[in-house]
Parts: C-alpha cells; sequence; structure tokens
C-alpha cells in the first residue's frame, strides 16, 4: 500500500512501488484526464506535474512520488490553480485542441513552465517552443499552442 498525494488530497493504493504513475491514476484511481500516448516518455501525453515540475507518468514509478505532490489536469484547471486556469482559459480562447487527444498533456507542461517564470516575465516564442518542445501534437496546434501559452503568460502577469 502507497500514500500518494494527488491534487491536495491523500489517496491510499495497492500497487507495486514500481507502477508508473498513469496506470495508478487512470486504473485505480480513474483520473483519465492523463492520456497514454507512447508509453516511452517520448509525446507528452502522459504529463503531470511532479512537486510543480512536469514528467512523464507513464514512465515514473509511484515509488518516486511517494512524499510529493502530483498534480493533474484534473487539479490544474477548474479549482484554485491560478496558473493553470489561466492556461486552460487560453486554450479555449485560441481554439487550440482539435482531436484533443494531446491536450491535457500540453495544458500541464506549459502550466509548469509559467509557474517557473519570474513574476511578469514575458516569455519569447523561442523560450515557449523550448518549454514545449517535449510535447507532440499530431493534428499541428503548435501556432495555437504557442499563442495560448503567449497570452496565459500576459494573463497572470
Amino acid at each position: 500500500m502507497s500514500t500518494l498525494n494527488i491534487n491536495g488530497r491523500n489517496h491510499v493504493v495497492d500497487a507495486d512501488l514500481g507502477t508508473p504513475i498513469l496506470w495508478v491514476l487512470r486504473d485505480l484511481l480513474g483520473m483519465t484526464g492523463t492520456k497514454f500516448g507512447c508509453g516511452a516518455a517520448l509525446c507528452g501525453a502522459c504529463t503531470v506535474l511532479l512537486d510543480g515540475q512536469a514528467i512523464r507518468s507513464c514512465i515514473t514509478p509511484i515509488s518516486v512520488a511517494t512524499g510529493k505532490k502530483i498534480t493533474t489536469i484534473e487539479g490544474a484547471t477548474g479549482g484554485n490553480d491560478r496558473v493553470g486556469n489561466a492556461v486552460h482559459a487560453a486554450w479555449v480562447k485560441h481554439d487550440v485542441a482539435q482531436c484533443g487527444y494531446c491536450q491535457s498533456g500540453q495544458i500541464m507542461s506549459a502550466t509548469a513552465f509559467l509557474k517557473a517564470l519570474p513574476k511578469g516575465k514575458q516569455p519569447t516564442a523561442d523560450e515557449i517552443d523550448a518549454a514545449m518542445a517535449g510535447n507532440i501534437c499530431r493534428c499541428g496546434t503548435y501556432a495555437r499552442i504557442r499563442a495560448a501559452v503567449a497570452d496565459a503568460a500576459k494573463t497572470l502577469a
């Protein structure tokens, strides 16, 4: 049994310590906002935050998360997370999602990036591209993603 802090709540899970966070979220806890993409940490669809850092939950075992805070798309949007809500609002404003499959991972990476920016700093297009480089969008909405991240940064400034 392991206790994981997910979106501010403790969850006791009966899983091997080597089980990837993704499968605990999806299969044991029913939190399906985090997506399975490649299973090799290459696409970013499974991105969650671990103590504020973007990680790939498909390869990160729950043993790494013990005593830390996991934030999923469910916790980053719609609640009290100012940055996550600003990113989500910008996503809607810029009509980023096409098929939508990668979007939870994209939003989580953008949220981690903007939380790490110095207060009031406006990121350049190159900085946004570098921060989002680990997330693949098969629909190719990269220009809209960049615009949404920049817009969220302005909102937060």
